[in-house]
């Protein structure tokens, strides 16, 4: 379970990193729906996404994917974690 949830981080990634480069200025109204529809995917077909095996290392690593699709918002990308999940309206992913 843990080879299927690395790679699912690192497809994730690697869509994340095309939004990334193909995208200059990253508002939060172009940004918020791509990553929604892009980079979601890898994870959703990921099973331990739903139910983690509670290995605090998947957990880790699924939280390091969201994070950093957080972070392609151009005006919250300094802020914390918690601060850009709540200006963003979104859960994490112990929450959900």
């Amino acid at each position: 379970m843990s080879l299927q949830c690395a790679l699912m981080a690192k497809n994730t990634n690697g869509v994340l990193g095309c939004i990334r480069k193909g995208i200059a200025s990253r508002p939060r109204e172009v940004i918020l729906p791509l990553s929604s529809a892009l980079a979601r995917l890898c994870p959703e077909c990921c099973v331990q996404f739903w139910a983690p095996q509670d290995t605090l290392v998947d957990m880790e690593l699924l939280q390091q994917v969201h994070q950093r699709a957080t972070e392609l918002v151009k005006d919250v990308e300094n802020l914390s974690c918690k601060e850009r999940l709540r200006e963003l309206g979104l859960f994490s992913l112990k929450e959900r």
